[in-house]
């Protein structure tokens, strides 16, 4: 199971800001801090919308990168997502990373009154969609026919920067969305598994080591030759920069109806001073393969020492 370990690459993921000049202050902080990309999830609630938010980073910076993490295939026609991808990537100068996924969040589907169709069924439009999205940001003509989707002679207009495309990222926590991310992502973003819409304890317990392992088991069968050609990472739930590391992993247990030390295994959280921390993330690239690290915004500057440390090593 053993993946070549990587270099470091860090990223943060942001949600809201108060007004455009302080959306463009946070994504310089965030460069300046040393992190190589800002993304930006895709939901109804308290964050900006992606799109316009992304783009307004990539310009008021010079060498972040931005991306979605991730757009949610429900909420946009594929057709309609491929010209927004080919965009952003072409007015960011190729800076633009693509994440996709199946959507999971019950909650938006339901305040949106759209349907929430089984895991299976949105997984598998999902599919399609990418699809359809590569041939599109491919050049020439493009045609599919497919269960959900039918398009017709079409042609991709703009074209990416980046060939064949730009950087598609994928997460997951169940075998078949791995099994997706690992046959078709560039980068594979290993998560709790959410097919329930909510989170709750099984949720939690979901993102234990044990199952972690399990996870990238599915992830290597699946990859067969590419997997060395896959940048993995985990889904960072919190990042804490604290000396009372045991403290708070025992108040998170309590939840959880676990230990302390099953808090600090799971790769989803990152609990303990700058040295704990790079420790820990040198111990699960070690045992993971996990080299591509997003911390959530409001970790991005108490954790950027540990940016400092580990970029590129």
């Amino acid at each position: 199971m053993k993946h070549t370990a990587r270099p470091f690459r860090f990223g943060v993921q942001e949600h809201a800001t108060s007004t455009g000049n302080a959306w463009k202050d946070r994504a310089r902080l965030v460069e300046s801090l040393g992190y190589q990309v800002l993304y930006l999830p895709d939901h109804f609630g308290e964050q900006v919308a992606p799109i316009a938010a992304l783009m307004s980073a990539a310009d008021a910076t010079t060498t972040l990168r931005v991306g979605s993490l991730v757009f949610d295939n429900d909420y946009r026609h594929p057709v309609v997502l491929a010209k927004e991808v080919a965009t952003l990537d072409l007015l960011s100068g190729g800076r633009f990373d693509f994440g996709l996924g199946a959507g999971w969040l019950a909650q938006d589907y339901e305040q949106a009154g759209m349907p929430y169709d089984s895991p299976g069924v949105r997984i598998e439009r999902m599919e399609e969609g990418l699809r359809i999205i590569k041939g599109l940001l491919a050049g020439g003509s493009f045609s599919f026919t497919g269960k959900h989707y039918r398009i017709k002679e079409l042609e991709g207009y703009p074209l990416p920067v980046q060939k064949p495309h730009p950087p598609i990222l994928i997460g997951g926590g169940g075998r078949r969305m791995l099994t997706l991310a690992a046959r078709e992502a560039d980068i594979v973003n290993v998560n709790f598994d959410l097919r329930e819409g909510r989170v709750n304890r099984r949720v939690a317990r979901s993102g234990f080591a044990e199952a972690t392992v399990e996870k990238l088991g599915w992830i290597k069968e699946a990859a067969g030759d590419r997997f060395e050609d896959i940048e993995l990472g985990a889904w960072t739930f919190m990042a804490n920069v604290t000396e009372g590391r045991e403290e708070v992993a025992a108040a998170m247990a309590t939840g959880f109806g676990a230990e302390a030390r099953d808090v600090l295994e799971m790769p989803h959280f990152l609990i303990g001073t700058v040295d704990e921390l790079v420790d820990d993330l040198r111990a699960r690239r070690e045992r993971y393969g996990f080299s591509f690290v997003v911390v959530p915004g409001d970790a991005a500057e108490a954790f950027a020492p540990v940016v400092e440390r580990l970029s590129g090593t």
